[in-house]
């Protein structure tokens, strides 16, 4: 088994056992292998994390040149990033147990070091399609790229908060609508009817990359 197969499930298992009960043996029992094989490539717990936070960063630009390819639309292509690629978890009970990796990364300067770098490679990802998106006409040529990907950041990020809290829909749903109201209002006209479509019409993509 490759590393990144170990990884995929080291994402998996945190979802469901959070910081406090993920351990090697547990990750190692879901994956059919010994702890040891777990030590020998990543060294520890605390290393195995790490290499997972560094293939977030490059991931991030990776979903995004994918979601490119899967639609025409910059805005659909990012869409599909924020409420589907990047969304931590499927039930409010993995985005905490998530939500709590990341919380333990800030009293880590390494850690931090490496999800901050995550964040702004998803940053310079949402940049990039929000400038195609005024490129081509669906956002106002006159928008502030640089704020409003600060904007859609924040939106979507405490859209998440909220669901685990209410527990309204899916986190998909609440970031995609996250990201339509923070878009509404920036829409040119003739992109104005692309909010209404429903999230199958306006595309999916593969989840699996952890936001961290």
């Amino acid at each position: 088994m490759d590393d990144a197969a170990i990884l995929d499930a080291a994402a998996r298992v945190m979802g469901r056992t959070g910081p406090a009960r993920f351990t090697l043996a547990v990750l190692a029992a879901e994956v059919g292998l010994v702890p040891a094989t777990l030590v020998q490539r990543f060294g520890s717990k605390r290393g195995l994390l790490l290499a997972l936070s560094a293939r977030t960063v490059g991931q991030a630009d990776t979903a995004a040149d994918q979601a490119r390819e899967r639609h025409a639309s910059p805005l659909a292509a990012l869409g599909a990033l924020v409420a589907d690629v990047w969304a931590a978890g499927t039930t409010p009970e993995e985005y905490a147990n998530h939500l709590a990796f990341l919380c333990a990364d800030l009293t880590d300067d390494e850690a931090r070091a490496r999800a901050l770098a995550a964040h702004r490679a998803q940053d310079r990802a949402t940049a990039a399609l929000l400038a195609e998106a005024v490129t081509t006409g669906e956002l106002r040529g006159d928008t502030d790229v640089t704020a409003l990907t600060a904007t859609v950041q924040s939106a979507v990020t405490g859209a998440g908060l909220l669901w685990s809290l209410d527990h309204r829909a899916t986190l998909t749903v609440r970031r995609r609508e996250a990201l339509d109201a923070v878009l509404a209002p920036y829409r040119t006209a003739s992109d104005r009817g692309a909010s209404d479509r429903p999230a199958s019409d306006r595309g999916t993509s593969d989840r699996g990359v952890r936001e961290r």
